[in-house]
């Protein structure tokens, strides 16, 4: 690296590091899309296939999976992974005695 050459570590948050307002909801949304996604490939699911079964249309769907999804609310994403049949568990538990904000936070279950 030469002298010029700045290295600044992200917050694990890309929304956040680029001063995205409420980048928390950004980051959940954008997880909750990428699960979406992930549910298509499993299944094999053409975006067609895909839409007609979350009640939207195909260019909706194209729009979702490349990052489009602003006008979306998480109870709208998440009731669209409800249409591709997966199970939704929300867990609140405080947070641990530290500095750090309570986080949102999406799992995959195993």
């Amino acid at each position: 690296m030469d002298e010029d050459t700045r290295v600044v570590h992200g917050t694990g948050n890309v929304f956040a590091d680029l001063g995205f307002p409420e980048p928390e909801i950004h980051l959940l949304k954008a997880e909750l899309v990428l699960r979406m996604m992930r549910v298509m490939r499993r299944r094999g699911l053409t975006q067609a296939r895909a839409a007609k079964l979350m009640g939207i249309k195909q260019p909706d769907v194209s729009n979702l999976v490349r990052g489009r999804f602003r006008g979306y609310s998480i109870e709208r994403l998440l009731a669209l992974l409800r249409a591709l049949d997966q199970d939704i568990e929300i867990v609140i538990r405080d947070k641990p005695k530290s500095k750090r904000l309570a986080r949102l936070i999406v799992r995959t279950a195993a």
